[in-house]
């Protein structure tokens, strides 16, 4: 299949010097060949490489799929040499879908994993405790209640009891992630497979959506299917796929985010490409306007929604949205614009705040509904849903601030203009706020951003201790544990892959390793503002897939340009293949303590590689 070269891989082709800032092929247009020492070069045997079309440029074409691979394909020569034989037109049809098929095959081992023994552990393990009662409540009343303290014991008994109340409960966290994980619970009952059920199919369809980002990303099926293994693989992505937690539904949310701008960048590429042709025109590339952008919408929708999960998502907001604005300018800068970036801020900036803040904005607050339908009497509805009635409508005294703290304003606004309920709302969120930045309880499984990429410390969400002919153990002292543990291979790998993107995209001006960048800083970087607060390894696993982005690019380097020699493709292939089957090989290693395997305690301790795990 095309797949099978490196034809579509990362391209090393040497920066073009009047490249731009948006990609490594981001030029103006050509000057004449034979001016200049070019004419001189070329009596002593020197040749011009030969020029990109401009809508080349602009979109470079798929690797293969409906209207690009051709009708009849040449059998692969890897297959002759086996001495397999496809069909012609099986093989031209294999051929044209594998950009759909390697994905999904991908996908289906990933789900496999994820699916199997999803509902054990049968207990509420870690913060199950509190999403999975809170994601009953919001189905069945639209708001999450206070639960007595022998709830878990009761949820969990045989004949199951569930002691289900109407008084509300003060949360930090907003309800969308909660809704997903009640669906499953509808659908399957209030058991922990139930409320695992929603997090297992997200996380099996993120590995499907990163398969297809990748192949854009990097025009390459090969190199599509390798991004969605290695994040089929990584322990935290298959941990957090396996738990009722929060995170890895944010994590979701965030991909097909940024999946969508890729399609929108795409989209609105080629637009241009049909608008010019193949001759760049300043006037032209100032004025033109990009008209409907549905995917840049569905972008914005995609990050509202991880806001609502859990507000590390708003910090996505500005970093996808400057995102946006800077493909625009580049762009523009390659259709001729002589000052691409005043052309973007007229023309792009206005459109790109709405589409990505105002359309967050709006579905953040219509994901509280169930909030704003509950009753406003004490006791009946949703936490602090009657505040503002009967209170004078002045704005707040104080407010806190990041890095000032909290200030006092020098005056007061009357806002009774604004709707009671909206006006409860912002109340309740001013003390989520304060509870969420001056959460300094120490734990002991909380760790430093500073750490998270090393794989330091993990997290152990669930840990047990049976001893001979308990839960099957047949050693003298056995050990269960569930550990949010990123497989290490990989995350060192990942390492290295930043450090390779980050040359790319600051020497080299390679897009895509920028693209990379900003998806991993907008799930990294906010953390450093809170190193004092209680948080841990397991937030990560919303830049994941970001990080098997940077591996799978480093990968495509190894294996080489199609350019290149053929031994030298040969030993970067191998090198290539080594490194995945040795992340593959580790995941296994790990695979015990990822799914809370009864195993004898000799064989956990050879797993913890460092004290910091324990």
């Amino acid at each position: 299949m095309s797949g099978e070269t490196a034809a579509e891989t990362v391209a090393e082709a040497p920066a073009d010097p009047a490249a731009g800032p948006d990609g490594s092929e981001e030029a103006g247009p050509a000057r004449p060949a034979g001016v200049g020492w070019r004419a001189r070069l070329a009596g002593y045997g020197y040749r011009a490489p030969e020029r990109t079309p401009l809508a080349e440029r602009l979109v470079p074409p798929m690797p293969d799929g409906p209207g690009v691979t051709p009708a009849v394909v040449a059998p692969s020569p890897l297959l002759l040499r086996a001495g397999i034989r496809v069909p012609a037109g099986l093989w031209a049809w294999l051929c044209r879908w594998s950009g759909w098929l390697g994905p999904l095959a991908v996908a289906v081992f990933g789900g496999v994993l994820r699916f199997t023994n999803l509902g054990s552990p049968n207990a509420i393990i870690f913060d199950e405790t509190y999403y999975a009662k809170d994601s009953y409540a919001l189905w069945h009343g639209g708001y999450e209640i206070a639960w007595p303290d022998d709830a878990n014991g009761q949820i969990l008994l045989p004949h199951q009891t569930i002691p289900y109340t109407s008084a509300p409960s003060f949360i930090v966290h907003p309800p969308i992630g909660k809704w997903i994980i009640g669906l499953g619970e509808q659908i399957f009952g209030m058991h922990p497979f139930g409320w695992r059920f929603m997090v297992a199919l997200l996380g099996t369809l993120s590995i499907l959506m990163l398969a297809r980002i990748a192949r854009r990303l990097f025009r390459s099926t090969l190199l599509g299917c390798v991004a969605g293994l290695l994040l089929s693989v990584d322990g935290l992505h298959f941990v957090m796929s396996r738990t009722g937690l929060l995170d890895l539904i944010v994590m979701f949310w965030i991909l097909a985010g940024f999946g969508f701008l890729l399609l929108d960048r795409d989209h609105t590429r080629g637009r241009i490409a049909r608008l010019l042709g193949e001759t760049t025109d300043a006037r032209v590339a100032h004025r033109m306007r990009f008209g409907w952008r549905p995917y840049r919408l569905a972008a914005g929708v995609c990050v509202g929604l991880s806001c609502s999960t859990k507000w590390s998502g708003m910090y996505v907001v500005a970093f996808f949205g400057l995102l946006t604005v800077l493909w625009d300018a580049g762009a523009r800068r390659m259709a001729g614009a002589r000052r691409p970036y005043w052309s973007t801020l007229v023309r792009d900036g206005l459109p790109a705040f709405a589409s990505i803040v105002l359309v967050s904005l709006v579905v953040y607050v219509s994901s509280w509904a169930g909030w704003f339908a509950s009753s406003t009497v004490p006791g009946k509805g949703g936490y602090d849903r009657g505040w503002a009635l009967g209170r004078h409508g002045l704005s707040t005294e104080f407010v806190t601030l990041p890095v000032l703290g909290k200030v006092k304003m020098p005056f007061q606004v009357d806002m009774s203009w604004v709707p009671a309920s909206l006006r409860s709302l912002w109340h309740y969120h001013s003390q989520m706020y304060e509870f969420n930045i001056n959460l300094h309880s120490p734990h002991v499984y909380q760790s430093n951003p500073w750490s998270w990429l090393l794989d330091a410390r993990p997290v152990s969400f669930y840990y047990d201790s049976p001893r001979f002919g308990e839960s099957g153990c047949k050693a003298s002292q056995c050990a269960s544990e569930v550990l949010a543990l990123g497989t290490p291979l990989l995350w060192w790998a990942g390492i290295i892959g930043l450090a390779y993107c980050l040359y790319r995209w600051a020497l080299r001006r390679d897009w895509r390793a920028g693209a990379v960048l900003c998806g991993l800083g907008a799930g990294l970087l906010p953390w450093f503002e809170y190193q004092d607060r209680t948080i841990f390894f397991f937030y990560a696993v919303a830049f994941v897939p970001f990080l098997v982005l940077a591996v799978t690019m480093l990968i495509g380097a190894l294996i080489g340009p199609a350019t290149a020699t053929r031994e030298r493709r040969l030993i970067g292939g191998a090198a290539a293949g080594l490194l995945v089957l040795a992340v593959m090989w580790n995941f296994l290693y790990f695979l015990p303590l990822y799914t809370g395997q009864v195993i004898p305690l000799s064989d956990w301790r050879s797993r913890m590689w460092f004290t910091t795990w324990i």
